[in-house]
């Protein structure tokens, strides 16, 4: 590692020095590392990553988004960055910025056409993850929010072995299927010794707009019995709505005080939880 005095992880690392695969930018002072995964694709992973770090950068902090799912990047569009390419020098690669600040690095903002597929093979594809971590200028950054690629394979390795990840956030919804799949994301985690902060439920119900009754979709095992089966915490349930369904359409703008009424808490409590586990 280049210098365990820039990496987040520094206080409570307890890795060998001459083991440890973490290389940090010596430009670079990223004070927290938050992944946020779930093991599985199409339960609103992306769309959670993003206001995450709009709640965090609404609290005053800087913030940045590293779209580690290279085959299926969704971030550029969810921020509504779409056509916006990033721009490199000989030593570094600048990351896009937000109207409202957030850095933002993805493959869409360095390849001609966002829909052209990547038929890159596991090692290229992480090899790409860990050139946003090392070479991307994010400069200062209280929170750096991975959007993590689904399932546990090559990339998700590379991540969790390669940047110093002060906690993960799993994604579920309220499927048995979904959240077997989810509880095997937790084990990889808890195998790499990462902190695994709790969960976000998405899609936990639908809110009737006519007397406000809570309608559930799913007929999976009850949360409380998976967090306890996981021996983690429920960050916060999220409802099926538009206005997180829409993101990539600026739904943030329109629904602002909505979207943040609902994140609000769930932010709150993944720090509390950084705090604790730190």
């Amino acid at each position: 590692m280049s210098n365990c005095n820039s990496c987040p992880s520094s206080d409570g690392c307890s890795k060998d020095k001459e083991q440890c695969m973490v290389e940090n930018n010596q430009m670079n002072n990223i004070k927290n590392v938050i992944g946020v995964m779930s093991g599985k694709g199409g339960v609103g992973k992306s769309s959670i990553s993003v206001m995450i770090a709009k709640q965090l950068r609404e609290s005053g902090y800087k913030v940045g988004i590293l779209d580690a799912d290279i085959t299926g990047p969704s971030v550029p569009r969810l921020l509504g960055l779409k056509d916006e390419k990033a721009r490199s020098s000989e030593n570094c690669i600048f990351p896009v910025v937000t109207k409202d600040g957030i850095k933002v690095m993805s493959l869409n903002f360095l390849i001609k056409d966002e829909n052209e597929p990547v038929i890159w093979r596991g090692p290229v594809v992480s090899g790409a993850v860990k050139q946003f971590w090392t070479d991307v200028l994010w400069e200062e950054l209280d929170y750096l929010v991975i959007d993590m690629p689904p399932g546990t394979g090559d990339v998700a390795l590379t991540v969790m072995q390669s940047i110093p990840i002060n906690g993960i956030v799993m994604v579920s919804v309220p499927q048995d299927l979904v959240s077997m799949i989810v509880s095997k994301a937790i084990n990889m985690a808890n195998r790499m010794n990462i902190n695994v902060l709790g969960i976000v439920e998405n899609m936990s119900y639908i809110l009737c707009p006519d007397c406000d009754k809570k309608i559930t979709l799913f007929n999976g095992e009850s949360v409380d019995e998976f967090l306890r089966s996981s021996n983690l915490k429920l960050l916060g349930e999220l409802p099926m709505v538009s206005s997180i369904c829409n993101l990539s359409n600026n739904s943030y703008e329109n629904q602002r005080e909505d979207l943040n009424k609902l994140f609000s808490p769930i932010v709150t409590n993944i720090l509390n939880e950084l705090k604790e586990k730190k």
